[in-house]
């Protein structure tokens, strides 16, 4: 039976560093899927409007190693860099949580050049704004099973997953997904191979690849664990 005690998100801590039009959309998003978000930016004003959005909000000027140092990143799971355009700022932010052990540190990235620099300097993942919104970036970063996210519309989402480990060795008969998580497997299959029809009866095996169908209610109220690489 489902352990509804753990769940496909897991319960992180998450810095996002920079709230343009991106790291709001993804701040909002992480803290409606039950993480604790730091907020982070330049701008006072913003910040003071953006405080209830987030677990907590500060004021830092991201260029400056001082500032972002007194930001304790230490112990968070996963840093989002998202200043845009500041390399300098990007730069700095990103040493810095790298140099304080963060497990994961994701910086948005304007240009193949910057993504380039960005990785030299430590950044463990880039991320493309302009191939993935910060709902579809939340939804990602707070599994370390979901593989990708693709909205159908406001309410539904095709979710490519690794099975969970309590799934594995499992049928889909046994598990029973649709009654115990309101999550339905549309396809199925191995790394490397073609999808094709999930048969309820086979056992999930751990090299299985998940296309779930789920509404957005049923991801937003998964939620426990920490972040494993």
């Amino acid at each position: 039976m489902w352990d509804k005690k753990k769940g496909l998100f897991e319960k992180k801590s998450v810095a996002v560093l920079g709230l343009g039009k991106y790291g709001r959309s993804l701040v909002e998003n992480l803290y409606e899927l039950g993480a604790d978000v730091l907020a982070v930016d330049r701008n006072e004003e913003l910040i003071q409007d953006f405080s209830d959005n987030c677990t907590s909000a500060v004021c830092a000027n991201l260029a400056n190693e001082e500032e972002v140092l007194a930001l304790g990143l230490k112990g968070m799971d996963v840093v989002v860099v998202a200043t845009g355009d500041d390399l300098a700022a990007s730069i700095v932010s990103i040493t810095v949580a790298k140099e304080q052990g963060v497990p994961l540190v994701v910086a948005k990235t304007s240009s193949p050049r910057m993504s380039s620099i960005l990785l030299k300097v430590g950044a463990d993942k880039i991320l493309d704004p302009e191939g993935e919104g910060g709902a579809r970036s939340a939804q990602i970063l707070m599994s370390s099973n979901v593989k990708d996210v693709y909205p159908l519309d406001r309410n539904m989402s095709l979710v490519e997953m690794m099975p969970l480990d309590e799934w594995i060795g499992k049928s889909l008969e046994e598990l029973d997904l649709r009654g115990n998580m309101n999550l339905n497997i549309a396809a199925v299959r191995e790394k490397g191979g073609l999808w094709h029809h999930a048969n309820v009866k086979n056992p999930i095996m751990p090299q299985s690849v998940l296309l779930v169908v789920a509404g957005k209610k049923d991801l937003k109220k998964l939620g426990g664990g920490k972040y494993i690489e």
